[in-house]
């Protein structure tokens, strides 16, 4: 018989956060060490035609862009109808991913302080190319090796018999806005076992990519979401005051979750209304959200040293923040109930903004989002985190956003508009303990939050 939990756990990750230096490199030696191995390595991204495009082709029944193994992934159409907001039903192109992949880091205390290995990976929409990536970060796909490419490194600790022991496994939901019902399996496992490090892996403590996650386009998205998970609560810190109690907190959610009618239709790509195919792009005629393109890649570093494939371009950089301040002393975040069309439980929590401005300046300031002019006019003062980080590099070319934790004005209200609510970080550190209660992009903040990049809330 064993305890239920690791009582001890969220102390050594606290200890791990605290270290900003470690048994690896030095913290300010990282940036240099991903520059020595983009220089180690040939990487290349090209824009290409579809005409192009080796093994993807737009199905003559549908228009869908499939890869001829029937694998990895498609770009399909879908039709949404909301019942809210100022948009009427739309249709839009998808990713249609239905395999779930592995988000993996693997910890080892090394001189008493839990050290996490972490990879230097090349993905091709990064704008950068090659940032700080999970131990192991593959689809289904991948690993199973139907491009016929070498083997994923360290996979063994995270698939098949136990090597180790697990402090967080969870199935996360992908991008709502771009990805239909995606989710990847999020797990961080602790080895006791000696590890010697490949070239293009370096152990760092919590503390140091804490610091690494103040720098733009350096650690990627899918390490922030598997550390978003880590569990830094301790049963005290669980009985501390919040505006709304744990219980008062899931049945919002169930509450916003109920009164959200949310019709979403799968279409022939072909069919999407609004969107036009020209030989480099499907887009829409006015230049709006996103594009699909293809290119051709080169990464010497990867599993497979070339292919081609399809991208999502966004138009334009996101724009995502918490508010927040303290009520009776604690800090709390607003969070906003968000309806996304690819979310397979209607919505998730989200950070209080989370847009591309330029995508709705055409409409009336009434129904533009709530909250934008706010952090998009905020105090630099007033601001506790900045930075620019690149969204899924895998599967979306060039996406960024400029995520923020904005201190908001004291006379902010309790009581939010009808879909937010301020929960405390520890609320929401324990939701994203379990699946599609929290977006990909609140676990970046959160990620963030847990790792001391942020400054005192």
């Amino acid at each position: 018989m064993r305890r239920r939990a690791e009582t001890g756990l969220p102390g050594r990750l606290a200890r791990s956060a605290a270290a900003t230096e470690g048994a690896g490199p030095r913290t300010d030696e990282v940036a240099d060490w991903l520059a020595e191995r983009v220089r180690a390595h040939r990487f290349r991204v090209d824009r290409i035609p579809f005409a192009a495009l080796d093994g993807w082709s737009f199905a003559p029944d549908s228009g869908n862009l499939v890869h001829r193994s029937g694998r990895f992934f498609s770009v399909e159409g879908v039709g949404v109808t909301v019942d809210h907001g100022p948009f009427p039903p739309w249709q839009q192109p998808i990713i249609h991913q239905p395999e779930v992949g592995i988000l993996g880091i693997l910890a080892k205390e090394i001189d008493g302080v839990l050290h996490f290995l972490m990879q230097a990976k090349m993905e091709p929409g990064n704008r950068n190319l090659l940032q700080l990536s999970p131990t192991v970060q593959a689809t289904r796909s991948n690993y199973t090796k139907v491009h016929k490419g070498a083997d994923v490194r360290y996979l063994e600790y995270f698939l098949g018999p136990r090597r180790g022991r697990v402090l967080a496994d969870v199935l996360q939901s992908e991008h709502g806005s771009w990805f239909l019902r995606k989710a990847n399996r999020n797990v961080l496992v602790e080895t006791d076992e000696d590890v010697p490090p490949h070239e293009d892996f370096r152990w760092l403590t919590l503390g140091q990519i804490g610091r690494l996650l103040r720098l733009d386009n350096l650690v990627n998205m899918d390490a922030r979401t598997v550390l978003a998970g880590l569990p830094t609560s301790s049963a005290d810190d669980r009985l501390a005051r919040a505006l709304h109690t744990d219980r008062e907190l899931l049945s919002w959610i169930t509450a916003q979750r109920a009164r959200h009618e949310v019709r979403v239709e799968r279409l022939p790509l072909a069919e999407v209304r609004g969107w036009h195919r020209t030989p480099t792009a499907v887009e829409r005629a006015d230049g709006r959200y996103f594009r699909v393109v293809a290119v051709a890649v080169e990464a010497g570093s990867r599993e497979t040293a070339d292919w081609t494939q399809p991208l999502i371009e966004p138009t334009g950089r996101g724009v995502t923040a918490f508010l927040t301040r303290r009520f009776g002393g604690v800090p709390h975040l607003l969070v906003h109930a968000r309806v996304e069309a690819g979310l397979l439980d209607v919505l998730e929590l989200a950070p209080t903004v989370q847009y591309v401005p330029e995508n709705y300046a055409h409409l009336d300031p009434d129904d533009r989002p709530p909250f934008l002019a706010e952090v998009l006019a905020a105090d630099p003062r007033r601001i506790r985190y900045e930075a620019v980080h690149s969204e899924e590099g895998g599967r979306f070319l060039d996406a960024e956003s400029r995520y923020l934790v904005v201190e908001a004005d004291p006379g902010t209200p309790p009581d939010p508009p009808e879909g937010y609510l301020w929960v405390t970080p520890g609320q929401l550190g324990a939701l994203a303990q379990h699946a599609r209660y929290v977006n990909v992009q609140a676990r970046t903040l959160l990620a963030c939050i847990n790792a001391g990049a942020v400054g005192p809330l």
